[in-house]
């Protein structure tokens, strides 16, 4: 690591390296904080807190639960549940008890639930009931022995956590009929474990804390294998990381963030869900994300100082009419990741709350961030920042070879934050890491002369016109600028002249915006190999759980 222009990018305070041996296990740090900060709230969820102690009671009682079903170390348990605290007491109880955690996405279908539970080997599941139907469709053709059911008012108690309840089921109608014979109610395993003992197993830095599944964009989903010392790095990263901004946070005040992100992406799970542990932080849980209001109206309860979030989550919520209900002036930190963020969305933010976009960059494979814009930017810059402390980032051609400052070739990373391997697929393995140790992203980016990385775009976004190559990334923040547009993507289509064609389709901000507007636009904004040839317009665009556009599923429904 001897050519490093990105240092003198770093803010005063931020450390060139950071210490992954600091802890020896994820769980080492989890009871340090369970004791260090056992009377603060960890988790606000629906007007409930729940402190860190409570979190270590808890989760110390479903793991001694766990150990009675008779599993071994390192077996596998599967989460399938939104934002409730249920996630974070199964996700400590599962290291606690010595086992691995397998994040599912909830939203899954049968088919991709089934591959994911055979895959992972998980035999128990812990579950909210809302999905419950799709587990009952699979559960015969997978591994799994034990379902633990959880509601989504079960930890406020009393009449408050009945009521939830009742509306989630019978007024909302959220729960498909189920039949699961032998699942446990998550607040019984927890009973019965109280009733238990938890045996401490030895958890040592390069055992498996979790398997976090790719979205499969190349196709068959893969289990990145997350290691303890992996997500001990990446969290350590990220506070080493947000310190200038941190520490203008009063002295006898507790940090705040906002996980509206879901706990089972892997960028929620590592900088909302473990970095608040290690620092004592209070996440207030958002279930439902795509609820713009019901998340501005939890939100305006708070003082709250950080904010990971997607381009589509800033996006909604500045462009949402109670955005000025919530006190925004508190925030010190917010992250974009998980896809590009567009200039017109930072600029909206900025304006609207004073605190920069800082767009970060990571993937699951790397637990997941491996650079970032600095916390003291004061604008927008287009660019994913800068490698992370301990973090070597470079770009290389197709033959491995690095390439020029300036040039473009596919980003490379290096440092403990990436991950052991995909599990139990070691040719897939082979495919995406360097003989000298870096993993291969598959996003094709540059590097400027101060060290700063630009993505360009994903290998295989990119659309070839006449040989000439157009990466979505770039029409769709220039439309996005355009009055009048919400939300954009672009992806190629097959053309007899020119090979393929630039397809754009845009969500509407304005119902009056005409196709021959965005053409002009287009026209005067673009070279002509990058102006769309079929422009769409739609009511919304396709969107993983997180936010993401799916450019995939426009491709596939053309």
């Amino acid at each position: 690591m001897n050519n490093r222009p990105w240092l003198t990018a770093y803010p005063e305070g931020v450390p060139a390296e950071i210490d992954p041996g600091l802890y020896t296990s994820l769980v080492q740090l989890m009871e340090e904080s369970f004791q260090k900060f056992a009377a603060r709230v960890a988790y606000s969820y629906m007007g409930k807190d729940i402190t860190y102690g409570q979190v270590d009671s808890l989760s110390r009682a479903f793991a001694a639960y766990l150990q009675g079903l008779g599993l071994a170390k390192g077996d596998r348990v599967a989460i399938m549940m939104p934002n409730v605290p249920q996630y974070p007491v199964a996700v400590a109880a599962i290291l606690r008890a010595g086992f691995v955690v397998v994040n599912v996405n909830p939203l899954y279908t049968p088919r991709e639930l089934e591959h994911q539970l055979k895959d992972s080997g998980a035999k128990v599941i812990v579950i909210v009931e809302n999905f419950a139907a799709t587990l009952q469709h699979c559960i015969a053709a997978t591994p799994i022995q034990h379902v633990v059911l959880a509601s989504m008012g079960e930890m406020l108690g009393g009449l408050k956590g009945a009521l939830v309840n009742y509306v989630v089921r019978k007024v909302k109608k959220m729960v498909p009929a189920y039949h699961l014979p032998g699942a446990v109610k998550f607040r019984d395993a927890v009973d019965r474990g109280t009733r238990g003992t938890l045996r401490k197993p030895e958890i040592k830095h390069d055992d498996v804390a979790v398997l976090q599944y790719t979205g499969g964009t190349t196709g068959v989903s893969k289990g990145a294998v997350l290691l303890h010392r992996n997500i001990i790095a990446n969290l350590l990263q990220s506070e080493a990381w947000n310190q200038p901004a941190m520490a203008k946070i009063p002295a006898n005040e507790q940090p705040t963030a906002v996980c509206a992100l879901p706990l089972y992406h892997i960028f929620a799970f590592t900088v909302g869900m473990m970095l608040s542990m290690r620092t004592g932080a209070k996440l207030i849980l958002i279930p439902n994300p795509r609820d713009l209001a019901g998340t501005l109206k939890e939100l305006s309860k708070h003082r709250f100082h950080t904010l990971p979030a997607v381009n589509t989550l800033f996006n909604g919520l500045a462009n949402h009419p109670d955005f000025g209900k919530v006190d925004w002036s508190h925030l010190k930190v917010s992250v974009g990741g998980g896809m590009a963020v567009q200039a017109a969305a930072a600029r909206l933010w900025l304006e609207k709350t004073g605190c920069p976009i800082c767009e970060g960059y990571g993937l699951s494979e790397t637990s997941p961030s491996v650079s970032c814009n600095p916390v003291t930017s004061t604008q927008y810059t287009g660019s994913i920042g800068v490698p992370l402390p301990s973090t070597d980032m470079k770009c290389i051609d197709d033959e491995g070879r690095d390439v020029g400052i300036g040039e473009r070739g596919e980003i490379a990373i290096k440092g403990p934050q990436v991950m052991a391997g995909y599990w139990q697929r070691p040719d897939e393995t082979a495919k995406v890491m360097t003989p000298d140790g870096y993993f291969k992203s598959g996003d094709i980016g540059v590097m400027d002369e101060h060290g700063f990385f630009k993505i360009v775009d994903r290998k295989k976004d990119m659309v070839l016109v006449s040989g000439f190559n157009v990466y979505p990334n770039e029409v769709e923040d220039v439309v996005a600028m355009m009055p009048g547009v919400l939300e954009c993507a672009v992806i190629g289509v097959p053309d007899e002249k020119t090979g393929e064609a630039v397809k754009l389709v845009i969500v509407k901000k304005d119902p009056s915006l005409t196709e021959e507007q965005v053409r002009q636009y287009c026209h005067d904004n673009l070279t002509g190999y990058k102006r769309p040839r079929v422009i769409e317009f739609r009511t919304d665009l396709p969107k993983s759980p997180v936010g993401k556009i799916l450019r995939r599923e426009l491709r596939d429904r053309k």
